[in-house]
């Protein structure tokens, strides 16, 4: 198994991730145990913990140097989550640095955990007239979106990429959010699996689980390898699969 991670809070001190560098080394190794080869650094940037761009580079260009001298075979990336009500304060040129897997083109945009953001589809357009596309972070763990998932599709259609957290797909996010990122699967509205790790300890960034949650091998390299690659480069969002014949979120729920 092989696995780029695109949404993981592995720099210390900046957010509620690791605090200090021996947790984000010990981060750094679960996911190297757990099949992860690349990840990006995704600091929050939200008015709680407002994370500066040279904040985020000069972060992952130490860390960086950190993992070739612990000899920890991971390739980290620059990015960001950033939070909806901060896209009014972040220019052009400030977005494109915190842009995923160090593409400016692409921008990881958190789904906030409750309600649905007024103004969403309109900023999503937005930024698309600037050269830029979203993926979504987490909104199977938005109760709005739990209520009625097919209101992601227009802007699927648009091009939006939707992520899903491995801890929703085994469980461990609770029984709401892995029966929404189940239906968002069946429907074809859901992209990447991340883990949106913290520490080795919460929300752990293995994702077996995930993998054997899901129980489709293609599918889970096309979320978790495939189309992660295919961002981080900057080209075509390959096919996905062909649906297995059973329906995935029946098959996931009570393994």
């Amino acid at each position: 198994m092989r696995v780029i991670d695109l949404h993981v809070h592995i720099l210390p001190g900046l957010d509620d991730g690791p605090r200090w560098l021996d947790e984000s080394l010990e981060l750094a190794r679960a996911a190297v145990a757990g099949g992860t080869h690349t990840l990006a650094a995704t600091p929050h940037v939200r008015s709680d913990w407002p994370t500066a761009p040279e904040e985020m580079e000069h972060a992952v260009e130490s860390l960086r140097a950190q993992l070739a001298a612990a000899e920890i075979p991971l390739t980290l990336l620059t990015g960001g989550e950033i939070a909806f009500d901060a896209l009014p304060e972040l220019d052009e040129a400030t977005l494109k640095r915190f842009g995923l897997g160090g593409n400016p083109r692409w921008l990881l945009l958190e789904t906030p955990y409750s309600g649905w953001p007024l103004g969403l589809d309109d900023a999503i357009a937005e930024l698309a007239s600037h050269g830029f596309a979203v993926v979504l972070a987490h909104p199977e763990r938005n109760g709005d979106i739990a209520a009625r998932p097919e209101r992601l599709r227009p802007l699927v259609d648009a091009g939006m990429l939707v992520q899903l957290t491995a801890a929703s797909l085994d469980g461990r996010a609770g029984p709401h959010a892995r029966r929404t990122a189940f239906r968002l699967l069946d429907l074809e509205l859901a992209h990447v699996v991340a883990t949106d790790a913290h520490a080795p300890a919460i929300r752990e960034t293995g994702i077996e689980g995930a993998r054997r949650a899901l129980d489709d091998d293609a599918l889970f390299d096309w979320l978790t390898e495939q189309v992660p690659a295919a961002v981080v480069a900057g080209e075509p969002i390959p096919a996905r699969p062909p649906r297995p014949t059973r329906r995935l979120g029946f098959a996931g729920f009570g393994r």
